[in-house]
């Protein structure tokens, strides 16, 4: 797919208008007081407030969680106490009542804080929301409450997983039986992990995609080698990665870009481990690059750079993860094709890289190379970057921005809109997945709607007509 060029937009903002983008970095560092051969000089250890339970996370915003707190002494006894003073650090992401009652309120990191008798104890806690609907470039699958995939559009080389190479306009079930936690839709080929994280690829694999140690197609899914344990997968243009559940990023396919980001420019047919040795929380495959969150917060990008989509403020491919260049918690980050779009912890909008569209949502088509701000006021529980458009949901509404010329938008045209606008149709969202040329989103009702390009029967409503409004999925 051919993507524009630009050639005569600025780089980076203005420094007098961005005073951010010239701010200092800190590096966190942490002491150690190691005893020598005497063993160690500090005071013996004293009562501390223990939390629990620990390394929590959140997959739906509005869940709740009881947390307890206990006092132990010295010697690992329980002491008496009549009341814990119960706080966040971030009730953007997640708040928490007198009791330890703790609630999901936005994607991110928050850490709960439990204090008594001038002592505290923490545990940190994630919110991630995920979507049970991914559109791709010309297919879209999603999954069902029981965890049966479906998929539908093009199919020709078998990314629909039917066992076929034939398109369909409305959803047909992946072979195999296999129950799902989460699929997710690249250009020809789709991915998907199971609850106990193994990881299976269907669809074109010229390259290496599918992860089984061919180049072969295949209609049906095909286990990802090596045995990894996978939380998360994102199938992108050529390539593919994921997130292990020990948190180390591995990428398999095309490589010409550095997009596996494993220091080289070498295709690989099964998972390779992505340099940096970094904790992810989660990636994101996109076209010629990839790019994750890690557990403490940080964006990291790789591979191709050539419209500013790595954040780094440059030009510059990377064959390995590079800084997103911004001084806040990210919760998550979405990679499109040459722009990226990401979520600070509390819910706020940034994106960065190509702008012809206003896909970055800023009100303006010029191209930046650090993330941005985009228009309003709006907080998000998600956000998915397409081709040449970008979709969020706040868990109530669906804003989509960019390209709309194929009504991808879903505002009831086929204009392009630089700022967020509301989708139609008061439809109740709470995750939307942009591709291509058209959007699909999961509701809260139960149902999947797309809307947009239907060409190939992506939208999934038993026909090939266009929709500027979301049209439900004929499941």
């Amino acid at each position: 797919m051919a993507v524009p060029q630009i050639t005569s937009y600025p780089k980076n903002p203005p420094a007098e208008a961005w005073s951010w983008a010239a701010l200092t970095f800190f590096a966190a560092v942490q002491l150690c007081g190691c005893g020598g051969a005497e063993g160690p000089t500090g005071p013996p250890p004293g009562p501390a407030v223990i939390v629990s339970p620990a390394d929590y996370t959140f997959t739906a915003l509005g869940d709740t969680a009881r947390f307890e707190a206990v006092m132990k002494d010295a010697s690992g006894d329980t002491v008496e106490v009549a009341r814990f003073e119960w706080s966040s650090s971030n009730e953007d992401v997640a708040t928490v009542d007198s009791a330890g009652l703790v609630t999901a309120v936005a994607p991110g990191l928050a850490t709960i804080v439990a204090e008594a008798r001038g002592l505290r104890g923490d545990v940190r806690l994630a919110v991630e929301v995920s979507p049970s609907v991914s559109a791709g470039w010309t297919h879209s699958c999603g999954i069902t409450i029981g965890g049966d995939a479906y998929c539908w559009g093009d199919n020709e080389s078998g990314q629909l997983g039917a066992g076929t190479t034939t398109g369909r306009q409305a959803p047909v079930p992946v072979a195999g039986g296999i129950e799902f936690a989460a699929v997710s839709a690249g250009r020809h080929h789709t991915c998907g992990v199971t609850a106990g994280g193994v990881a299976y690829c269907w669809g074109f694999n010229r390259d290496g995609q599918l992860g089984d140690g061919t180049a072969t197609d295949r209609s049906n899914p095909v286990r990802v080698l090596d045995g990894l344990a996978f939380a998360v997968v994102s199938a992108g243009d050529l390539h593919t990665c994921g997130v292990t559940t020990d948190g180390l990023a591995h990428c398999w396919g095309q490589n010409a870009n550095g997009q596996l980001g494993d220091d080289t420019r070498t295709n690989r047919s099964i998972p390779v481990p992505v340099s940096g040795e970094h904790s992810f929380a989660m990636v994101s495959a996109a076209a010629g690059y990839s790019c994750g969150v890690t557990t403490d917060g940080r964006a990291f990008c790789w591979g191709s750079n050539w419209h500013g989509q790595l954040g780094d403020g440059t030009e510059t491919d990377r064959p390995t993860p590079v800084l997103v260049r911004r001084l806040f918690e990210f919760a998550l980050v979405s990679a499109g094709v040459g722009h990226s779009c990401g979520l600070s912890s509390g819910g706020s909008a940034y994106c960065w890289g190509r702008n012809i569209f206003g896909q970055l949502g800023d009100g303006t088509t010029f191209e930046w190379h650090i993330p941005i701000p985009i228009t309003g006021e709006l907080r998000f529980a998600m956000l998915s970057a397409g081709v040449a458009h970008t979709c969020a949901a706040t868990g109530v509404s669906a804003y989509c921005w960019g390209d709309g010329s194929d009504g991808q938008i879903g505002d009831g045209a086929t204009t392009e809109q630089h700022s967020p606008v509301l989708v139609s149709g008061g439809i109740s969202f709470s995750a939307v997945s942009a591709g291509a040329g058209h959007t699909c989103g999961a509701a809260k009702d139960g149902n999947a709607y797309c809307w947009g390009d239907n060409s190939d029967g992506q939208l999934g409503d038993g026909t090939t007509t266009d929709r500027v409004t979301p049209t439900r999925v004929a499941w």
